[in-house]
């Protein structure tokens, strides 16, 4: 009785403490409300109009600078934001122009912190691999503490793209092809910016971007259209954006595409509709990069005022860059296309961002050089930057055990445009990040074998078609016990303006593996790269392939933590990699079709010179060790629509090393009113075991997990049957039916 009354008390605490704690966050939304309005009373048509523009600081030989046109413009309050301006000493030199001005309205300082700022993380198509929700959160910590330092109040992340063709280059940025794992991490890296406490000054405002489904454009071409019903649309491509939002991202950033012929800055179904009116999201929007003056390419305004107009009255709040906003609104103002109300409502939600990061309170808060010295670079960040590039590596394969490598092997040559690479291992939008402070492969490999004969040759430049190298390399190659391959793309060739129609490996890079391969001695393939790559013939002939991706700063001490054993992969691929490049899209909740692949009926759904299956399958990833999955078992055959299904899988380490396995739960709704994918990634564990050891997992299925967007376009569940599926990856999977009646 007494541990029950225990019990009973602390629960009626946390109740009264949480009530405490919305109590006090409402008060202070209040009463920042009240702040907001306090200024805008005071401000003039023309400083309103300035609040809503953002304008780039830009950078030469001699450092950072500010246009003297764009100087004229902070003067006379006619700016609200600068970005790509960062460092104590600099931003507080911009500030201070702000303080001069009649408001004395703070700047908001923006930048494009994706993964990390100076200590640079792996890419985040990387860290998704890493399926370790608490990693990706730490590295846009480190980063928000980085920038913060730098004086940066903003980042331009996460992209919550989802993104199911790997010619688009933006894969890179984003978490890859899946829904829900998408909106986990974009959950992680909105907690990861912004913190607890937005005023800190080591949290930056997170911005949500690009909404919307830019990861659809068409040919996987950049700032291509994208055309889609509304079902796909909501069921596949909002959800990421909404969790981030839901985790209290404070901005959002318009898509460069138009959607069904509206584009996304022209957009209120998007950006009003939805975003406000639905999802009920009180900060500000920006447009990306002079999307306002695109309006006009993309035809739907004929001059500046009418771009103008659209993108405001479609609930785009700041303009980035093409400056239409100041040339334009105060007319459109005076000639009633435009209400001031419309122009009062979006210098609120600018106003109400920079007080919750308390700049009215204190406008040099994130300007202290002291500060700055002592947070870049932290031993302490290093040392994260490393631990999450090793979670990040997927081992594609490990044929008789080729890795790990035996530490007392006498030599090894290390050949390949990547080996001793330094400049693209932070990969693109690698923000402050100095590439000649990163760890090449062939430094982290002689750094954990220093008494090695560690030989190295080039091979290989990354795009050209010169083999002048490759009789050095196949010599190396011959004098060594093992050799490790380190082949890829160049960071260029990824991210924005980056999409690429073959995905094989650029220049003769595949001629230089297939030289090595005949001479006979082990090969490892070491790839970094920043999509799927197709390589049939590296998974056909060579033994070990590890997928690197661009892992930052302290990419080849990670890498060679895994090459050498001191750790065991455990990396999953967030997307698939196609045998080649005419299956895209190819991803791993497609639907059936009424005539599935039969490779003895002609008439079924297949191609004629290649199989629909995948190179790797989303989800794939091995280890040093192996893992053996139990059957399945169930609470119940059958649930109500009020009850929670219990599933119940043992795992067991079966090999010799300790390891990490992420045991992956994918559910199918058999009969619907409308075609369900083949199957949906719904849960995720994941988990590390002795050699030897088992674990007995629970999932918890309820009817959250089992609603879609139905034929009427309502959102819930239908009765029937459906089929779960568990395993290590999306194709090998243990499966068990169960009824909802």
């Amino acid at each position: 009785m007494k541990i029950k009354k225990q019990t009973t008390l602390l629960i009626i605490f946390s109740i009264l403490f949480s009530f405490g704690c919305n109590q006090k966050t409402v008060k202070n939304e209040v009463n920042i409300d009240k702040k907001v309005d306090s200024v805008l009373k005071l401000m003039t048509l023309e400083e309103k109009i300035g609040q809503l523009s953002l304008f780039t600081s830009d950078m030469d030989q001699t450092g950072a600078f500010i246009r003297k046109e764009y100087q004229e413009d902070i003067k006379k309050g006619r700016v609200g934001a600068i970005f790509n301006a960062y460092g104590a000493a600099y931003t507080r030199k911009l500030q201070e122009m702000a303080m001069n001005t009649r408001m004395k309205i703070p700047l908001l300082f923006g930048y494009d912190v994706i993964h990390g700022h100076r200590t640079i993380f792996p890419v985040p198509l990387a860290e998704a691999a890493s399926w370790d929700l608490a990693a990706i959160e730490l590295s846009a910590r480190v980063a928000a503490t980085e920038a913060a330092a730098e004086g940066l109040h903003w980042t331009f992340a996460p992209m919550c793209d989802i993104a199911r063709d790997p010619r688009w280059g933006r894969v890179v940025e984003g978490a890859g092809e899946d829904t829900y794992l998408g909106s986990l991490i974009a959950q992680a890296r909105v907690k990861g910016f912004q913190g607890n406490d937005l005023a800190a000054t080591n949290t930056v405002a997170a911005c949500v971007k690009h909404f919307a489904a830019y990861g659809a454009a068409q040919a996987g071409r950049d700032y291509h259209s994208v055309d889609m019903s509304e079902r796909m649309l909501r069921e596949v491509y909002l959800p990421p954006y909404q969790a981030a939002i839901d985790a209290g991202a404070v901005t959002v950033m318009t898509s460069f595409n138009d959607l069904n012929g509206i584009p996304a800055t022209a957009n209120r179904f998007l950006m009003t509709d939805i975003l406000r009116n639905e999802w009920n999201f009180k900060g500000f929007v920006v447009t990306d990069y002079t999307s306002i003056m695109e309006l006009m390419f993309h035809g739907v305004a004929a001059d500046t005022a009418q771009a103008s107009e659209l993108s405001i009255l479609a609930g785009v709040d700041m303009d980035m860059q093409s400056g239409f906003y100041n040339q334009e609104l105060e007319n459109l103002v005076k000639t009633g296309k435009v209400t001031e109300s419309a122009i009062d409502e979006a210098v609120k939600r600018i106003l109400r961002v920079k007080f919750q990061l308390g700049l009215f309170e204190n406008p040099y808060k994130y300007c202290n050089e002291e500060l700055e010295k002592e947070t870049l670079m932290k031993p302490e960040f290093l040392e994260s930057a490393r631990d999450v590039a090793r979670k990040s590596i997927v081992l594609l394969k490990n044929e008789n055990g080729i890795l790990p490598i035996n530490k007392q092997v006498k030599s090894i040559a290390v050949i390949g445009p990547f080996a001793d690479n330094k400049r693209d291992l932070i990969g693109s939008w690698s923000a402050a990040g100095n590439w000649s402070k990163s760890v090449s492969l062939l430094e982290g490999i002689k750094a954990k074998l220093p008494e090695a004969n560690v030989l190295y040759a080039r091979g290989s430049n990354i795009a050209d078609d010169s083999t002048q190298f490759f009789a050095e390399a196949v010599n190396i190659a011959k004098k060594a016990d093992i050799v490790i391959l380190a082949l890829g793309e160049a960071a260029y060739m990824t991210g924005e303006a980056a999409s690429r129609s073959s995905l094989d490996l650029p220049g003769v890079q595949m001629q230089l593996a297939q030289k090595i391969y005949e001479t006979g001695k082990p090969i490892a393939v070491v790839l970094m790269n920043g999509r799927p790559l197709t390589i049939n013939w590296l998974n056909e002939k060579v033994p070990a392939i590890l997928e690197t991706w661009f892992l930052g700063t302290q990419a080849g001490n990670a890498i060679a933590d895994v090459l050498f054993g001191d750790y065991n992969p455990s990396g999953k691929l967030p997307i698939t990699f196609p045998r080649a490049v005419g299956q895209i899209p190819i991803h791993y909740n497609m639907k059936n079709t009424g005539r599935p692949m039969d490779p003895n009926n002609k008439y079924s759904s297949k191609y004629l010179d290649i199989s629909n299956e995948p190179l790797y399958p989303f989800g794939f990833g091995l280890s040093y060790t192996q893992f053996e999955y139990g059957e399945l078992s169930l609470s119940k055959n059958e649930i109500s629509e009020n009850e929670t299904l219990t599933v119940k899988i043992s795992i067991k380490n079966t090999g010799k090393f300790k390891g990490k396995e992420v045991v992956q739960l994918y559910i199918r709704d058999l009969v619907a009113s409308v075609s369900r994918p083949v199957k949906e990634l719904k849960a995720f564990q994941k988990i590390e075991l002795e050699a030897g050891e088992s674990k007995m997992l629970e999932f918890k299925i309820s009817t959250k997990e089992l609603s879609f967007y139905k034929a009427d376009m309502s959102f819930g569940y239908e009765k029937g049957e459906f089929e779960i599926l568990i395993g290590g990856n999306s194709r090998d999977t243990k499966n068990v039916k169960f009824l909802l009646k």
